[in-house]
């Protein structure tokens, strides 16, 4: 198990470098593995797309979806070239994806100057206390579409 762990991270870092060194986005590279084999592969697509959620692990879990026809991948595992940002592993917890293999950590990232600490520390503020301005509006029926939701027959839990 240990070998195949080593191959699949060791592919992840080759995705990234080959990404930079192709001028297709960032250094990170993910593959998403379910039963041993490799069902979503991504790298770092943010300045290519102009998609600032186009990171590595966002897109892997984009290819594994579109390849197995779900939006969860309960019992697979991630593999990814550098620790997930706060975007990114929220994902990984919305695709229930069950283990993250990382090989760089987030302070490596900060050090080529990917840093996330500005970003877990603004998670941690109350909403009114952010950089950017949140503010909730108040109007009448703002909870429409969660009651609608509720109701519904038709809904697909997630």
């Amino acid at each position: 198990m240990q070998q195949q762990h080593y191959a699949f991270i060791k592919e992840a870092i080759d995705m990234a470098s080959l990404n930079v060194a192709n001028s297709g986005g960032g250094p990170f590279g993910a593959l998403v593995v379910k039963d041993g084999k490799v069902v979503g592969r991504g790298v770092n697509r943010v300045t290519t797309t102009n998609d600032p959620t186009a990171h590595a692990e966002v897109t892997a879990i984009r290819d594994a979806c579109k390849n197995l026809s779900t939006y969860q991948l309960k019992n697979a595992v991630i593999y990814t070239s550098c620790e997930p940002c706060p975007m990114c592993l929220s994902a990984i917890y919305w695709a229930r994806i069950k283990t993250i293999y990382y090989a760089a950590e987030s302070k490596d990232a900060a050090e080529a100057g990917f840093d996330d600490s500005f970003f877990y520390q603004q998670i941690l503020l109350p909403a009114n206390k952010r950089t950017i301005i949140s503010e909730r509006i108040a109007v009448d029926n703002y909870n429409k579409p969660f009651s609608t939701w509720l109701e519904s027959e038709i809904k697909k839990e997630y």
